[in-house]
């Protein structure tokens, strides 16, 4: 395969750091560990090109996926000659090559939001300005940026005066006008059709693009070229679909945001224009395997907007082993590398049951020597199969196996994490009374409140204080002591009117939380006060920009809103708020690049809380791949240090770590040991106190991109899927002729991890290694 694609130097060595020595994909990629040494595989690209190239086109992408190739392009320019830089040159590749200068480079901007104005630092023009023309030293002069501000509009008005809601109909393009601000609309359009079209031929003037590196989305879309996206497109203003507009969600303050802005993109034939381009598509994580492996894997086709990248003898992926986890070539590699385990016979068998579409009892001898991964399991017989269901019974019997007299706590990155993972499992532990449970969450999850959420609250907050029914500011010691006291008080008052259904005392008592936030921020000392601080947070969020950073005091209430969200939920179950505790650990910052945990600040917090509930059972997120932006994975590297630490103190041979996941990443079956059914009341209970109680994420303004809706659905089809695919190897009648009830009644299914603490560390650390070294 490779054989018809030359690679450079520095190809050629993070082909040999790799192992991998068949690739049979449509389009050449290549694989590194880890998030951070895929920053370092496409820094080292990029240099080479620059250094080859001086004057070279390039287009770089913008968001969170191109972290450490800034940070090491960076690092690498900084230290070439210096003995840690000489020593990475000398292993990828650029020993003899001479230290690029980037000042000649010709940038190209990939992409914009429209209309946003170039001044927000969500607006991708900041960004590229930010991290690229400033960072790398760049002659702005030579760049083609777009500049949402500069595009000129009919009667040269500006964009907030031709759309004041800031919605472009391209409807306009083909129909006739209805008013006269239409008549401007459409002119309007026109012009910035005219400006594209310009922008393509400015790009063509240099020769195309030479260098180009960008991100893949959910839905496959390269730049914005979304599924469906002509192959021959060029430079445009376009729709987005609801993939990217979810994934968009978080620069722009939300769905209701994105859904309504449109983009300006340049085309896929913009892209490989130039024969000789140099194309890099990166991907990082298991989320994006079904997406890599469709474009890697199928025919040029506008469904698959990267199969462009065929077009070109230096197109290629840059992966992530667990971007490209699904790829054939992997699952290939995955059965035929290191001994054969149980976790290979479960896999490959329940995975012949979904090819041949048959039930695990009809698995024949034939159909498991016919195919090619289940003909690999050693001493292959007629009880193979036989042996994996008894494999999934058991997990099955585990989960429901009763647990008494434990110390539980769970934990969880974001508000929300711990009930869309496994609340069915924990309902079962709070019913038996011998069973405590604590439950935090270890960062703020600010960023998940929108600005109009926590305007409406205010809004309602100020209604209740005019007609005097936030009585407990009456109190004399209210504003010294007393707002912190009686805190389950709002709680209950809440539930109590969820369950009477009464949404304005509901409201009253989430305002009481509110003033209680208040109170304790900004310090204040009477009613007085009171008004006029909730008058100028309302005043700061009306000026800002939708997605703009908001100030620290800001974010702590928006994080204060959504801890009161998680106590209402384990407050069903009769658990006090003593016992959910708020971490709101200090990497979590709402920058676009966090930190990474810090040792004293992150885990010390966590450490400190294991010391006081001194648990015997821990949960946590427990997802497939570290990548550098991903809170799950911080929090887990923090926790894991924290487990360490606290093992030189304490004897925790008994002690189990519960690694669940939910929405964001999946385990299946045979990664599992503990699987746990879920009835329809289980989904019913996680579905109502969802919608009850994260009142900020009823209206989905940051959903996945796999489902348009609320998070509790998505994880309700989650167990359903989970389900199926059990059914598949063992058979429905297993389930509904079950002598337990439990069983009867599942119509969905958990997977989770019951590890001790060596096991834990074991994953942690292998996690944790495949970031050392890296900046």
């Amino acid at each position: 395969m490779l054989a018809n694609y030359p690679l450079s130097p520095t190809e050629e060595a993070f082909l040999k750091d790799s192992g991998i020595e068949k690739i049979t994909t449509k389009i050449p990629y290549l694989v590194v560990d880890n998030f951070p040494k895929l920053g370092l595989m496409t820094a080292c690209r990029f240099l080479e090109w620059a250094a080859n190239n001086p004057n070279g086109v390039i287009s770089l992408p913008t968001g969170k996926t191109p972290e450490y190739f800034i940070k090491w392009t960076q690092f690498l320019l900084e230290n070439w000659d210096k003995k840690n830089g000489l020593e990475i040159r000398t292993k990828y590749g650029l020993k003899d090559t001479k230290k690029p200068v980037l000042s000649g480079l010709q940038f190209v901007q990939i992409d914009e939001f429209y209309p946003i104005s170039s001044s927000q630092k969500n607006s991708f023009f900041h960004y590229v300005n930010k991290f690229y023309i400033d960072g790398f030293g760049l002659d702005p002069q030579k760049a083609l940026l777009i500049n949402s501000d500069n595009i000129p509009l009919a009667l040269g008005k500006k964009y907030n005066e031709i759309f004041p809601d800031y919605k472009v109909d391209l409807s306009l393009r083909f129909r006739e006008y209805t008013n006269e601000q239409e008549k401007l609309q459409q002119e309007s359009i026109y012009l910035i059709d005219k400006w594209c079209s310009e922008y393509e031929a400015k790009i063509r003037e240099k020769g195309g693009i030479g260098f180009f590196l960008g991100g893949i989305g959910p839905d496959g879309h390269i730049a914005f070229n979304t599924r469906g996206s002509d192959l021959f497109s060029t430079t445009r203003l376009t729709e987005t679909n609801f993939e990217t507009q979810a994934v968009a969600a978080g620069d722009l303050g939300g769905i209701e945001i994105s859904s309504n802005r449109l983009v300006i993109t340049i085309g896929l034939d913009t892209i490989v224009h130039n024969p000789d381009a140099v194309a890099i598509i990166i991907a990082a994580g298991e989320a994006k395997a079904p997406i890599v492996k469709n474009s890697l894997e199928s025919d040029m086709t506008n469904v698959y907007p990267a199969t462009v990248l065929q077009k070109l003898r230096m197109g290629r992926f840059y992966m992530t082993k667990g971007a490209g986890s699904k790829l054939t070539d992997s699952v290939d590699r995955f059965y035929a590398s290191g001994e054969w385990t149980p976790l290979k016979t479960e896999r490959s068998v329940m995975e012949l049951c979904k090819k041949l579409g048959k039930y695990g009892h009809r698995i024949t001898l034939e159909d498991l020597k016919n195919d090619k991964y289940t003909s690999q399991i050693p001493n292959l017989n007629e009880h193979t199969v036989n042996g994996v269901i008894e494999n999934i019974v058991k997990k099955l019997d585990h989960g429901l196996s009763e647990e008494k007299n434990e110390v539980i706590l769970h934990t969880g990155p974001h508000h929300d994490d711990i009930s869309l993972g496994i609340l069915p499992q924990i309902t079962k532990q709070l019913n038996e009374n011998s069973n405590k449970c604590h439950f935090s969450v270890l960062t703020s999850g600010f960023t998940a409140v929108t600005n109009t959420f926590v305007i409406d609250t205010l809004k309602y907050t100020k209604k209740f204080l005019d007609e005097g029914k936030i009585q407990m500011v009456k109190y004399e010691d209210f504003y010294a002591a007393g707002f912190k006291l009686k805190m389950d008080k709002d709680v209950y008052h809440f539930l109590t009117n969820v369950a009477s259904e009464n949404k304005e005392q509901r409201m009253r008592g989430l305002c009481h939380r509110v003033v209680r936030a208040i109170v304790f921020i900004y310090g204040v000392k009477s009613t007085m006060e009171l008004r006029d601080q909730i008058n100028e947070i309302m005043t700061v969020l009306k000026n800002s920009y939708d997605g703009e950073k908001n100030p620290k005091n800001i974010q702590t209430l928006k994080g204060m809103i959504r801890e009161f969200e998680e106590e209402l939920v384990w407050a069903h179950f009769g658990v006090q708020v003593k016992n959910v505790h708020h971490l709101r650990l200090g990497f979590y910052t709402g920058d676009i690049f966090t930190e990474q945990p810090d040792k004293k600040r992150d885990v010390e917090p966590i450490l400190n809380m294991l010391r006081d509930i001194r648990p015997t059972k821990l949960s946590l997120t427990l997802d497939p791949e570290g990548s550098g932006p991903d809170t799950h994975y911080k929090v887990l590297q923090a926790t894991a240090e924290a487990v360490r630490q606290w093992g030189e103190e304490e004897d925790l041979s008994n002690f189990k770590i519960i690694g669940y996941r939910n929405v964001w990443f999946k385990f299946d079956a045979a990664e599992a040991n503990v699987i746990v059914p879920v009835s329809l009341g289980d989904m019913s209970v996680m579905e109502d106190s969802f919608a009850n109680c994260y009142l900020s994420q009823v209206n989905a303004s940051f959903p996945s991109y796999a489902h348009n809706g609320k998070f509790s659905t998505l994880a309700r089809i989650t167990w359903v899927n989970q389900l199926s695919d059990v059914q598949l190897l063992l058979g429905k009648n297993y389930f509904y002729q079950h002598e337990t009830a439990k069983v009867r009644s599942s119509h969905g299914l958990i997977f989770f991890r019951e590890m001790s603490v060596e096991e834990f560390l074991k994953e942690a650390r292998e996690l944790e290694k495949s970031t050392e070294g890296m900046l």
